[in-house]
């Protein structure tokens, strides 16, 4: 437990746990927007074009979740280096990471949406996509793909601001973003003849919402980020750019693995029909509610971490991630029951009753529980990506995937039809922690970190010089 606060002239000193609070409720409110985006547009999508508009947008998921893999890798690392410098109170580092991250977004961001648009048709066939709905997902996939530089220049900002301790920049800006699509996207998908490719434009007009309310909000915060007379000469820098590669390139494989994995599932998902496929993009829109705290104790790990190695205090670490793990057991498994008790009422925002929604209420009871560990092992990797250690978190996952969660999912769907495939995810979830949790004792054994329960974080939590 956090030994108790400690009482001086200025005031109590806050505790690890309550930074990590303070940080978690923007990252997960966070979380929620986005996740709220992609309920509104499969609620228009269901609503408006019925179960052949969700199997649409269902059937680019892989696609999508894939060529995001790399600007998440980008993400990961440009936080790190923007938490590191912003730990070290150093704002040109800050503007530098920021100028590098925005760079290497953009470009990423066209030669996906030159290469995906055009190769879309052999995308969506490779996926087994059902007949039935081929023509509709080839239009939807080439409309996400031509907005995808939008989308990783928004995620490159949202992930430097996170990086210096402000959560709350991205919470406002993703507000502003869902906002705007709520209403664009109903009118695009109904009112004109792009169907469902409407959200795809909906999305572009979304993402520059978003990035607009970020710029602002650095602005009137005097933010290192924010456009002025400070960025004269911060340039996109080589060395910067390949320590962010080394961070963020084996985050990014991880992501790929993942991505890879999920096409496969959604291939064993497609040979039972539209149907199915449906169902399948149902509940991962609800799965996705369920992750937010796994993913966000595993952000804010990440930032704390990065915060004490720039500010040249390591010694914090072990108390880090033995916060993050106690918050993941009080926090994940409430989503949790939520999640097995709501799932038939939430479905419903997509589905109409019936078999559909059946079928959907069983695939979130089968994978929710596992988000717990899931939760877990993001808080290790977190902490072990930002000290240095990236490589073999990233390989030890990817085993899991490769190893565990293909083969469980191939034998189980052979044996149990469409019900074992989900089982998978739980199997890979128990591998990861696994690897994780002895690969991060070996380390702390080898590193000689001593476990300190209650820190003040001081500098991580200050103002760059400068700002």
């Amino acid at each position: 437990m956090n030994e108790p606060e400690t009482t001086t002239r200025a005031g109590p000193v806050p505790t690890l746990r309550t930074h990590y609070l303070a940080l978690l409720t923007p990252l997960i409110l966070t979380h929620a927007l986005q996740s709220a985006g992609g309920l509104l547009d499969g609620f228009w999508l269901g609503r408006l074009l019925g179960v052949s508009g969700i199997a649409t947008a269902a059937s680019f998921f892989p696609v999508f979740f894939l060529l995001l893999s790399l600007i998440i890798g980008l993400g990961a690392g440009a936080t790190i280096l923007a938490g590191q410098a912003w730990g070290a109170r150093d704002a040109a580092q800050v503007r530098r990471v920021g100028a590098t991250a925005f760079a290497a977004a953009l470009g990423v961001g066209l030669a996906v949406a030159v290469a995906g648009t055009w190769s879309a048709p052999w995308l969506m066939q490779a996926l087994g996509t059902p007949p039935d709905i081929l023509p509709a997902a080839i239009r939807y996939a080439r409309a996400m793909l031509l907005v995808m530089p939008f989308v990783f220049v928004a995620w490159a900002g949202l992930s430097l601001s996170r990086g210096t301790g402000d959560a709350l920049s991205p919470m406002w800006s993703l507000l502003a973003a869902t906002l705007v699509g709520a209403v664009c996207t109903p009118l695009l998908v109904s009112g004109t003849s792009l169907g469902a490719a409407g959200v795809a434009v909906s999305a572009l007009v979304a993402q520059l919402a978003a990035l607009a309310v970020l710029i602002q909000r650095w602005r009137r915060a005097g933010h290192p980020l924010a456009p002025g007379a400070g960025w004269q000469g911060c340039k996109p820098s080589g060395a910067i750019a390949k320590r962010m590669l080394r961070i963020g390139l084996p985050a990014a494989l991880q992501m790929l693995a993942m991505a890879l994995a999920e096409i496969v599932l959604l291939g064993l998902v497609n040979r039972h029909g539209s149907t199915a496929t449906a169902a399948y993009g149902a509940a991962t829109q609800v799965l996705s509610w369920v992750q937010f705290p796994a993913m966000s104790l595993g952000i804010a790990a990440a930032i704390f971490s990065a915060n004490a190695v720039g500010a040249g205090r390591r010694e914090r670490l072990p108390a880090i991630v033995s916060t993050g793990l106690r918050l993941n057991a009080l926090l994940t498994p409430l989503f949790v029951v939520a999640a097995h008790l709501l799932a038939p009422f939430a479905l419903r925002v997509f589905l109409e009753p019936g078999p559909v929604l059946e079928q959907a209420v069983t695939i979130v009871r089968t994978v929710a529980w596992s988000v717990v560990l899931l939760g877990w092992s993001n808080v290790l990797v977190g902490t072990m990506r930002a000290s240095g250690e990236a490589v073999v978190p990233a390989l030890l996952s990817m085993a899991a995937i490769v190893g565990v969660e293909l083969p469980v999912a191939v034998v189980l769907e052979a044996r149990f039809g469409l019900a074992g495939v989900f089982w998978a995810c739980p199997a890979a979830f128990l591998a990861m922690l696994v690897l994780h949790g002895l690969y991060y004792c070996h380390k702390e054994k080898k590193d000689g970190l001593s476990s300190q329960p209650s820190v003040a974080l001081g500098a991580t939590g200050g103002r760059a010089p400068g700002a």
